[in-house]
């Protein structure tokens, strides 16, 4: 029988091993294809400014709870006098208002029914309207509640009244700078115990 020759096989490439330095390559090369073929990502971010429409209508509605708190305010100007100067460019329109007969309660229903519930207009006048009525009606509880108990002229009753008008007054006037100037920068003004109320009405 004729030998059949043995064939040898010899490797014509040199074997990778699991070195270290071998995966650290591959892991490199990898990395550096993968930030070649890829794309970047473009992010558009949209912006939707506030028509001045809307920002007017925003900021004229907080002068119905400024107009109606400005009352609070007697002891401060009776006591401090000073404090009544800023708001002397606004006396004649103040006293106009309130020579109309019904003008608070016109006023009142007018931006209630007109602005706040009128599903034509845009959120942002509808929810500042909203908030401007919410303000406004907080703002006879108060008297409501001093007619009612009658806390008297003198001693502790007196007091309590004093801080209590006082207090609503710079309540009155920081919500109405705040609302006023969020409304003509196109901004959502927030009011503590007010816009939680407005948000349940919308």
């Amino acid at each position: 029988m004729a030998s059949i020759p043995l064939l040898r096989f010899t490797p014509t490439t040199p074997r990778l091993l699991p070195h270290p330095l071998n995966l650290n390559f591959l892991q490199t090369r990898i990395q550096t294809r993968t930030r070649i073929h890829t794309k970047p990502t473009s992010i558009s971010a949209s912006y939707n400014p506030i028509p001045a429409t809307d920002r007017l209508i925003s900021a004229v509605a907080y002068f119905l709870p400024f107009f109606n708190g400005l009352q609070y305010g007697r002891f401060l100007f009776a006591q401090f006098p000073a404090l009544a100067l800023p708001f002397q460019p606004i006396l004649p329109l103040l006293s106009l208002y309130r020579s109309l007969p019904y003008a608070s309660f016109v006023t009142f229903f007018a931006l209630y029914l007109g602005i706040a519930r009128n599903e034509n207009l845009n959120k942002y006048p509808r929810f500042n309207a909203l908030q401007a009525v919410v303000l406004d009606v907080l703002l006879v509880l108060p008297m409501l509640i001093q007619r009612i108990f009658s806390p008297g002229q003198s001693g502790i009753g007196l007091k309590f009244t004093v801080w209590m008008h006082n207090g609503l007054f710079v309540f009155v006037v920081g919500c109405f700078v705040y609302g006023l100037v969020s409304s003509i920068l196109g901004k959502t003004p927030y009011l503590p115990f007010v816009t939680e109320a407005a948000n349940r009405q919308m």
